[in-house]
């Protein structure tokens, strides 16, 4: 748990999903950064006291460090980011909203489903097919009236009250005015970028420019952020002030869609010289690289992608696309065996397989033989 609190304190968040084809969005940062380790350590942050993280809206639905609800209220208290028919419930339906906060008050904790009985379900809108039940639930949730509890083994978010939830003195601390929030946030943000332009900090929680702004200003003022220029960038960038730059990185990580590394895409591109583009909602014709595509960073750079399916029936990890990227070193295929190795055993699955779609495919489907052949 020292190791995951680590990580924890450093990215502040880790963003939820449901895409289960590897594993789940939020399960794979960690792997990026500790290898194998035990899944409960992250069940037990959500779960159980003392709560760890809590659920709610950041950089999109996420995991978020405990000690920054409060610096997360304004937004709660603002609910201009509440959307559709979760707005429309509360303003057409306040009565039916607050008999959901009653039942859950007084029945708690429970997933929608154990509240809707019989309240009617429209059926337009395949895939946000949500109940009456559901989009009350999830105003109040953004309200932050009610948090998640748990997740079940449906991935159905359980409800109860956030005062409940949330550890006593995350609860009792005041709400910050909102400058101050900002500067919370943008401080986590700078922490996990270690050096970022203003968008990239302000794109890490989703806030507002003018705000954001002000607030890198004012952590500039205080010290906090060191303003840098950095090769190749054409945007002013700030260093948070206890970044250390060391003198060789020797790491190697496979990094999911939606790891906070590869969020702002513009600065992955400057970072990196690597464009990468979630290619899960577009149509299988069109598609370069594949469905649910990792980027492998080896030491300094991103050097190769691979589109990764977990086949658990069969306990194969399936690399169903395998490119290096220009200039990708000889050692990318040895590395990146190694990484893939690792994953499959973490995933609990007995082989990878190489299928014969990329550049990079021949040389790493050599490898994995290698490591497959006896002695």
């Amino acid at each position: 748990m020292r190791s995951f609190d680590r990580v924890l304190d450093r990215l502040a968040l880790l963003q939820i999903d449901s895409v289960n084809v590897v594993a789940r969005a939020h399960y794979l940062p960690l792997f990026s950064r500790l290898g194998p380790y035990d899944v409960a350590l992250l069940h037990r942050a959500a779960g159980m006291a003392p709560r760890r993280v809590f659920e709610y809206w950041a950089h999109e639905a996420s995991y978020v460090r405990s000690d920054l609800q409060p610096a997360l209220r304004w937004r709660m208290d603002a609910r201009a980011g509440a959307w559709g028919g979760m707005r429309r419930i509360f303003e057409e339906q306040p009565d039916f909203v607050r008999w959901v906060r009653s039942e859950v008050e007084h029945r708690g904790p429970l997933t929608a489903r154990e509240i809707e009985h019989d309240v009617p379900r429209t059926k337009e809108h395949w895939g946000w097919n949500w109940s009456q039940v559901k989009l009350a639930l999830e105003w109040l949730f953004y309200t932050g009236e009610v948090t998640a509890a748990r997740r079940n083994t449906a991935f159905e978010r359980v409800y109860d009250l956030t005062e409940r939830v949330l550890p006593r003195a995350v609860v009792d601390t005041p709400t910050p005015d909102v400058a101050e929030a900002h500067r919370q946030l943008i401080r986590a943000a700078a922490i996990a970028h270690g050096v970022g332009t203003e968008p990239c900090l302000r794109d890490y929680f989703r806030l507002g420019h003018q705000r954001s702004r002000q607030a890198v200003s004012e952590l500039v003022e205080a010290g906090e952020l060191t303003p840098v220029t950095v090769d190749g960038w054409t945007r002013p960038a700030y260093l948070w002030h206890q970044a250390r730059l060391p003198r060789r990185v020797r790491t190697q990580a496979l990094l999911s869609p939606f790891d906070s590394l590869i969020f702002e895409r513009r600065r992955t591109e400057e970072l990196f010289g690597y464009r990468y583009r979630i290619e899960i909602y577009v149509p299988a014709p069109k598609r370069v690289y594949g469905y649910y595509v990792y980027s492998f960073l080896m030491d300094e750079a991103i050097v190769a992608r691979v589109d990764l399916k977990a086949d658990r029936a069969t306990g194969v990890l399936r690399v169903q696309g395998s490119y290096a990227e220009p200039g990708a070193p000889d050692e990318t295929a040895y590395r990146l065996r190694d990484e893939l190795v690792s994953m499959a055993a973490w995933l609990g699955l007995d082989h990878v397989t190489v299928e014969p779609r990329g550049d990079l495919a021949p040389a790493l489907s050599a490898v994995l033989r290698l490591v497959s052949s006896p002695a």
